[in-house]
């Protein structure tokens, strides 16, 4: 037996090995839907809390872990986790979600941001090396950060968005103080990363969720440039760990994700995988891409789809997952079916081709 065969299934097919089925994780596969979750948060209503308190994000990181043993186990935190420690306070309400009580809109405030101090996020390591305990080899460990227009976004807007006016309008506007920001954040994230990948984070997935809200040509400008910091920041230091990066909504940008570096374009699910495949190449791993809605459907329809999806993708480079998080109130015996479904994948294939 070789040295890569005991590695966790994911991280293999992170690197690229042929393997006999697709590793399978979730997006948000800790959360709401689990009714061992929702207990919780009714124990501990802060999500900063549930997210920032070690023992709580490593019970409910793990809560997904014991009740369907996923191929990834993904840390229980939040993409604006890291901005306090930048000098960008936040809160996070349950009905509303994150909110930044003064926004960034001004020059001043963009030169009080300074760099990450480590010592405010000391909770992340204990996570994160006690999930690599737990987990051992059975599973792959990610870490995860909010990419810098995303984080600008919420920097900027204040809270969440539908239709993103304030920071477009200082992009259009005020283009140079934009940058520097993007820039900062884009320094400080890449700190971030290499943080997480010191205390135990095998891969590590970037989430530039807003960023499907620019047009191409805008995406080029105040997105992909920054992107592309970090991760070249991260392969300066830690070339081997591969790196995801997700966008919701991401159909006309698709192969523009494919120029920022990363080791793994996650897809969403309005782009049919195989033509995804074609669009980034053969040589870009991909992740996904199943509609979260699907979990709702029944069984059969749920293995239908698997099936779809991951003969699409081939048997390379290709990790399961949703196009999105799962979905609040998506039925936990749907989602054990998901997961089983997709580790038997070989021989179903074999009995349904």
């Amino acid at each position: 037996m070789n040295g890569s065969t005991q590695d966790p299934y994911l991280l293999r097919a992170a690197r690229g090995e042929v393997l006999g089925r697709p590793p399978v994780w979730m997006m948000r596969q800790a959360g709401r839907y689990m009714k061992v979750y929702r207990d919780l948060r009714d124990k501990y209503p802060s999500f900063r809390e549930r997210s920032e308190k070690p023992e709580l994000a490593i019970e409910i990181s793990l809560q997904p872990w014991k009740a369907f043993q996923p191929d990834g186990v993904i840390m229980f935190s939040d993409i604006l986790t890291p901005l306090p420690a930048m000098g960008i306070p936040f809160d996070i309400l349950e009905s509303k979600g994150p909110v930044i009580d003064t926004p960034i809109r001004t020059q001043a405030q963009i030169d009080q941001i300074h760099p990450l101090e480590l010592d405010k996020l000391q909770f992340i390591p204990k996570i994160l090396k006690a999930l690599r305990d737990e987990v051992g080899n059975k599973a792959t460990v990610l870490g995860f950060v909010g990419a810098p227009w995303t984080l600008a976004a919420y920097a900027i807007e204040g809270k969440s968005s539908k239709n993103y006016s304030i920071i477009k309008g200082m992009a259009f506007s005020e283009p140079a103080m934009l940058h520097q920001f993007l820039g900062k954040v884009a320094d400080q994230i890449a700190v971030y990363v290499r943080y997480q990948i010191d205390s135990g984070a095998q891969v590590v997935q970037l989430f530039d969720s807003w960023a499907g809200q620019l047009s191409p040509q805008d995406y080029e400008t105040f997105a992909l440039p920054y992107q592309q910091q970090v991760v070249r920041q991260v392969k300066q230091t830690h070339p081997d760990t591969p790196l995801i990066l997700y966008i919701s909504g991401s159909a006309g940008v698709l192969e523009r994700m494919g120029q920022s570096g990363v080791d793994i374009v996650s897809v969403d699910w309005t782009v049919d995988m195989a033509e995804a495949r074609q669009r980034l190449g053969s040589q870009m791993k991909v992740q996904g891409n199943m509609d979260p809605g699907t979990l709702f459907g029944s069984q059969d329809f749920i293995r239908d789809r698997i099936l779809d999806n991951i003969r699409k993708a081939g048997n390379k480079g290709h990790i399961f997952n949703l196009g999105h998080g799962v979905l609040p109130k998506t039925p936990e015996d749907n989602v054990r079916f998901f997961f089983e479904t997709a580790k038997q994948v070989d021989q179903l294939l074999a009995v349904h081709a």
